[in-house]
């Protein structure tokens, strides 16, 4: 073989390498964080949920499940949540869609994960 493959050959093999250390330093950041168990830790993520909630929709929504709702025209978070056709999915599709009744926000899939685990977690079983 020439010198001149072999040369080749090294600088292929050292691109692959640093190609192969890149995925491996970067991959963590894109796996969720997981219980032993294999579950997706939603606990933390339905905090981060709730604090969005507070922030962003409380002065419409009531955002925690009250004996009195507030008087508006804007439904509770526990009854969305305990709405037969509330779906992780239907939630992702309406917050991610523009509505004419509520302001225009833009939230990240991040935030939208946040706020789907914890008007969830106001499903009652």
């Amino acid at each position: 073989m020439a010198l001149s493959e072999q040369v080749k050959m090294s600088r292929s093999n050292g691109i692959h390498v640093a190609f192969a250390v890149v995925i491996a330093l970067v991959a963590p950041f894109f796996i969720g964080p997981h219980h032993a168990s294999g579950a997706i830790l939603s606990q933390d993520s339905a905090a981060a949920g709730h604090r969005l909630a507070e922030a962003w929709c409380g002065e419409c929504h009531a955002i925690e499940a009250t004996p009195t709702p507030k008087a508006t025209a804007a439904p509770d978070f526990a009854a969305i949540a305990n709405r037969p056709s509330t779906t992780a999915l239907s939630l992702k599709v309406f917050l991610r869609t523009n509505h004419p009744s509520m302001p225009n926000i833009v939230i990240t899939p991040d935030q939208t994960d946040d706020l789907v685990n914890y008007i969830l977690g106001l499903k009652r079983n």
